[in-house]
């Protein structure tokens, strides 16, 4: 069995299962009314709209997150390459590294992670 049909054998088998988990899903559902359908927000009746607005300032958080995220994608390729290329990938990671904490800076002077 060569490496095609070893992962179409694998792809198959996922579909398979997928299609076995749902199906058992739907098998076992229970019916529930409409009433009964809303979200559930530690016991209470939620107060707002669920497409209610959030404060400005968790964008800001997210695009934080978002680029230590990102960080972390450029990061994992990097360290299999980085034996390999030598000391010129150090040099780029640690600039990459050093624009994002520029950026943080940046945030943090601004209020960005203040809460009150």
């Amino acid at each position: 069995m060569n490496g095609y049909q070893a992962a179409l054998v694998v792809m198959l088998l996922v579909v398979a299962l997928v299609a076995a988990v749902y199906a058992l899903g739907t098998l076992a559902a229970v019916a529930r009314s409409p009433l009964e359908g809303s979200p559930f927000l530690s016991g209470e009746p939620s107060t707002e709209h669920a497409v209610s607005r959030f404060h400005v300032r968790w964008y800001t958080i997210t695009m934080v997150f978002l680029a230590f995220d990102m960080e972390m994608i450029f990061m994992y390729p990097w360290t299999v390459v980085v034996a390999d290329m030598g000391a010129t990938a150090v040099v780029e990671m640690f600039l990459f590294l050093g624009l994002l904490l520029v950026g943080v800076v940046y945030a943090w002077r601004e209020g960005a992670f203040r809460w009150v």
